[in-house]
């Protein structure tokens, strides 16, 4: 079976001003990579589909839903906080950045495709059910995560989360509800400067000091996510891929190298393989550096093409 591919024209038009490192240069550096890697013909690539309302408020409260709409501007920016505005494209495009990961679950769970990754942007795992921040308006892999949950039935679903930055929002959003275990290793202390401790088994959070490199990472992997996630025993793994603990990254502190991401991925598939039939849905968060995010991805992509 193919991995598809869900991206959307609309994730590049969203841009949040002059020098913003979540820029539009981020999307197309990881689509340029990848075609010129040659995984672009073994992708089944799709257009991302919007999420429905229905889908954004299995996770945001109404408020928030109606914040984001309402603040869509018709030119300029709109500020959502110091780090987060919208311009006349953003709302389509955080739209169709949850949708993608609605669709890949429909997809890896109707059996059509082995696997998915989202090529999106807005990221989405800081953004809390009643909050915007971080760069991040709707919760992509959140809402993908309760999609599977809600439409297609399942008990148990892990969100696995790479990126430098912890995923409050995931948290926030799953803190409560034991059907869904998130692993999640990050930069601690640093932004959202939360996390350390969740407080509950199904929240496996990881904080690693600065300057942490691919040993200490591939031991927080093998020593506390791995035997978690063999205990959860999920039935499908979403991943918030983001790649900015690279040592390239301009935003942070942590120091991998592309081939850490090569072996959390194959470790993950692993997981998915014992556990979840092999399924897979992996969304973009974060990764500043486009020459490096541009190659990490490949590593990730190239792993779950070859499982």
């Amino acid at each position: 079976m193919a991995v598809a591919l869900l991206t959307h024209p609309d994730c590049v038009l969203h841009e949040m001003g002059d020098h913003h490192p979540e820029s539009p240069e981020r999307l197309r550096a990881v689509l340029a990579a990848i075609e010129g890697a040659g995984l672009a013909p073994k992708l089944r690539i799709e257009r991302a589909p919007e999420a429905t309302r229905e889908q954004l408020l299995r996770i945001h409260h109404p408020d928030h839903v109606d914040l984001i709409f309402d603040a869509s501007p018709q030119a300029s920016y709109a500020y959502l906080d110091p780090d987060t505005s919208m311009n006349p494209k953003s709302l389509s495009a955080a739209l169709h950045a949850a949708g993608a990961v609605v669709r890949g679950t429909d997809l890896v769970m109707s059996g059509e495709v082995k696997s998915a990754f989202c090529a999106v942007r807005p990221p989405g795992h800081h953004a809390t059910p009643e909050r915007p921040m971080g760069f991040c308006l709707f919760n992509n892999v959140a809402i993908g995560a309760a999609h599977a949950l809600e439409a297609h039935g399942l008990e148990r679903v892990a969100v696995l989360d790479f990126d430098v930055h912890h995923g409050n929002g995931t948290e926030d959003a799953f803190h409560e509800d034991p059907r869904v275990m998130l692993c999640s290793t990050f930069q601690h202390p640093y932004y959202p400067h939360c996390g350390a401790e969740s407080g509950n088994e199904h929240i496996i959070n990881v904080p690693l000091p600065a300057m942490t490199d691919g040993e200490g990472f591939r031991q927080a992997v093998e020593e506390v996510w791995i035997p978690a996630l063999d205990r959860f025993n999920p039935q499908l793994i979403f991943v918030s891929a983001g790649f900015d603990a690279h040592r390239e990254d301009p935003l942070a502190y942590l120091n991998l190298e592309d081939e850490d991401y090569r072996w959390v991925t194959e470790r993950l598939v692993e997981v998915a393989n014992r556990h979840a039939q092999g399924r897979v849905v992996s969304t973009l968060e974060g990764g500043y550096n486009t020459v490096a995010l541009g190659r990490c991805v490949v590593e990730h992509l190239e792993v779950l093409v070859a499982h």
